[in-house]
């Protein structure tokens, strides 16, 4: 074959796979992610436990976004003996901390890194490895909500089995439109009436959840109201 065939086959075949891997990334990120974790070295870092569930809502308790309750729930499997205290990280808009509670635990410092807080909670008791504890978490934001678009994130920073994640509206102020973000791997979802539940007092609920969470992904539910 001639050099400047060989040469235009070899071009065409690298655009091709370009376009390929342009349009088909998601997938290839999701793939490349399952393998790292999958490989056992991998499987007890970053930490000292691994999430079995993460449970995280955000209820907007008026309808200015002016007062909200973030509730978070985890069940965790400890990986390594002598374990004596748990971290929790927090940020946003507002007053974040405006109440906040642990349990078990007790909250014995907090220090900021960059735009989040690191909560350090002391367990009272030492955890082995095998132990499971499950962790929960309320805090009260204040003016943490006020803007037209507003989001409410989760970014998963241990290995993590499962991720379920809720918005709470008040019933005089509903959204107009829901998505649901996977920041790194560059998707969205709009999330419709398969994601919606209507409660007795008129508060719409909207719920994703996911078997799969990826470790270091930014789930995000960004909405319109």
């Amino acid at each position: 074959m001639p050099a400047h065939n060989l040469n235009t086959l070899l071009n065409y075949l690298a655009a091709e796979i370009l376009n390929l891997l342009i349009q088909y990334r998601a997938t290839l990120f999701d793939i490349l992610i399952d393998l790292l974790q999958r490989v056992p070295l991998l499987r007890s870092l970053p930490g000292m436990y691994e999430v079995l569930l993460h449970d995280a809502s955000l209820e907007l308790l008026n309808r200015s976004g002016s007062r909200a309750v973030y509730l978070k729930s985890q069940r965790v499997r400890f990986l390594q003996n002598n374990i004596i205290a748990y971290q929790d990280k927090a940020w946003g808009d507002g007053d974040i901390f405006a109440e906040y509670r642990c349990s078990p635990g007790v909250d014995v410092d907090r220090y900021r890194e960059g735009h989040r807080y690191n909560i350090l909670i002391s367990l009272r008791e030492t955890r082995n490895r095998g132990d499971v504890e499950d962790f929960r978490i309320r805090r009260v934001v204040t003016d943490g909500f006020t803007q037209r678009v507003e989001e409410f994130q989760t970014e998963i920073d241990h290995r993590t089995r499962q991720l379920m994640l809720q918005v709470i509206f008040p019933a005089n102020r509903l959204p107009t439109k829901v998505v649901l973000i996977e920041q790194n791997a560059r998707r969205s979802t709009t999330l419709t009436g398969a994601h919606q539940r209507q409660m007795p007092n008129g508060k719409l609920v909207y719920h994703w959840g996911t078997d799969h969470p990826r470790l270091f992904e930014a789930y995000i539910m960004r909405w319109e109201w």
